[in-house]
């Protein structure tokens, strides 16, 4: 802050002494008239595979995202969580305000997920799931339930919602009476994640990132 007030730097040739003006990305700025660049965004796309934390750093957690990639990206954080157990898309990135727009529930960014129940989940129990149950006191959020398949023992779906309580589908489920045995995130937003292979990443492209402003 104290280089600005001081004067030394200027946004397309004037000097600004505000610390909080605005700017929007294309401007020359400078330091004692010498240009700085514009910070540099990563946007990765992580299929993650069960078994690992989502942290950047956790000494009791035996594996975390991290240890996926390799160490030119550990620089990134999550964009929100998948739990231990659960599989799918994660992204990982560097730009906050991104972050913030996909996490925060006032944007409403939607998720897709896969998920296995044992049992059958009947009309009624999906009705109620989609209509908002009760979770450690607090009502979700309604939701969306597609593609309902029972073979006998297990009923798969694909089920989107906008919230990212923690382990809120597993606990959506407890509540109608069934123990999720598979959960993998499908997409974030637009962002699809395609069929890139499990415990693998990739960075996204120019549209990619498009796609989820």
């Amino acid at each position: 802050m104290g280089i600005i007030q001081t004067g030394r730097v200027k946004i397309n040739g004037r000097i600004v002494k505000e610390p909080s003006t605005p700017v929007e990305g294309s401007e020359d700025i400078t330091v004692d008239d010498q240009k700085i660049g514009a910070k540099e965004y990563t946007y990765v796309m992580l299929n993650k595979p069960a078994g690992y934390t989502t942290t950047k750093d956790d000494m009791h957690a035996e594996k975390t995202v991290m240890d996926l990639l390799p160490s030119s990206l550990r620089h990134l954080a999550p964009v929100g969580r998948l739990d231990r157990d659960s599989e799918g898309l994660l992204l990982l990135t560097n730009d906050g305000d991104l972050a913030y727009h996909l996490t925060h529930p006032k944007f409403h960014a939607d998720k897709m997920y896969l998920v296995r129940v044992k049992g059958e989940l009947t009309e009624s129990k999906q009705s109620k799931l989609e209509g908002g149950t009760v979770v450690e006191g607090k009502k979700t959020a309604p939701c969306r339930i597609r593609e309902v398949k029972y073979n006998g023992t297990d009923t798969e779906f694909k089920i989107t919602l906008n919230e990212g309580r923690k382990r809120q589908i597993r606990m959506m489920a407890k509540s109608v009476g069934h123990y999720v045995t598979y959960l993998c995130r499908l997409s974030m937003g637009r962002l699809q994640l395609g069929d890139l292979p499990k415990g693998q990443w990739r960075v996204l492209t120019k549209q990619e990132v498009g796609l989820l402003n």
